[in-house]
């Protein structure tokens, strides 16, 4: 009785068993037949970037890296699995790069970004020989830390080389002469800013000493304009009648001189008028 209990348990676990594997089975088949498998060639370096790294296109995952792989001593070998769906061209190109500053994917991570460059919209074709389509590769653009420290490090050394270039004694000397140069500069101008201080200060003190004196001189102007004006008042009322005498003056000389005009007789015999003739009546 015990044995055949045990025999079902058996036959039940293996029966359990054997419908997990086709289920899972069925599911990793339907999974894959969702999914192509494309390859990527590539010279660059590719530090940081592993195994399930996503595959994104236009910022979208659509996949992830199956496999990354050294092919030879100049190209990498890395295998792509992408959606079907994912719109994947004669016009793709594939860029490993990054997000952050990665190093082993622990800081930033690494991936493979996806996108089409071209007119070219038909299907990406498996060249004869290949097992897989093949994605071209574009410059790479991963930042990592140790190529990012690597990059301060040589920016650094040109810099100190520069310098080192450019400060030798002479430039240095001539740079010390500036200086010293400027300094003295520096203080005659001081020097000169207070001396320009001082005749400001002077210029105004005198401008308060000449204050009284121009006040003066105004009421000086104002008195001789008001003896002006008293002296225009009082002669020209006489002026006029000078004028006046002069005119009728002018005028009884004009008369007399027509009658002296009209009868020169006159100045010998005076303005009398003359005796009558013999015959004429008085």
């Amino acid at each position: 009785m015990k044995n055949g209990i045990d025999t079902k348990a058996k036959l039940l676990f293996a029966a359990c068993l054997l419908v997990s594997t086709i289920v899972g089975t069925a599911w990793y088949f339907f999974s894959v037949s969702q999914y192509a498998t494309y390859r990527v060639h590539t010279r660059e370096p590719v530090s940081g970037l592993i195994a399930d790294a996503p595959v994104e296109f236009h910022g979208v995952e659509v996949g992830k890296v199956k496999s990354v792989k050294l092919e030879n001593a100049e190209t990498v070998d890395i295998l792509l699995s992408v959606d079907k769906t994912a719109p994947v061209s004669a016009a793709t190109v594939a860029t490993i790069t990054s997000r952050g500053l990665a190093t082993r994917g622990f800081t930033g991570y690494v991936f493979i970004a996806l996108e089409n460059v071209g007119a070219d919209s038909g299907q990406l074709i498996r060249r004869p020989g290949d097992l897989y389509p093949t994605i071209p590769a574009a410059p790479s653009k991963v930042m990592t830390l140790d190529t990012a420290i690597s990059q301060v490090n040589n920016n650094f050394q040109a810099i100190t080389a520069m310098l080192t270039t450019l400060l030798d004694k002479e430039t240095i000397a001539s740079l010390k002469q500036s200086s010293e140069s400027l300094q003295k500069i520096t203080q005659a101008m001081a020097e000169d800013t207070k001396k320009l201080d001082a005749i400001v200060a002077n210029t105004e003190r005198a401008s308060h000493r000449f204050e009284p004196l121009i006040e003066s001189t105004h009421e000086t102007v104002r008195a001789t304009r008001e003896t002006v004006s008293a002296l225009q008042a009082q002669m020209l009322p006489e002026t006029y009648r000078a004028l006046a005498d002069l005119d009728n003056l002018t005028n009884s000389l004009a008369a007399v001189t027509n009658r002296i005009n009209a009868d020169p007789s006159i100045l010998i015999r005076g303005t009398a008028a003359p005796s009558p003739g013999p015959g004429e009546k008085r």
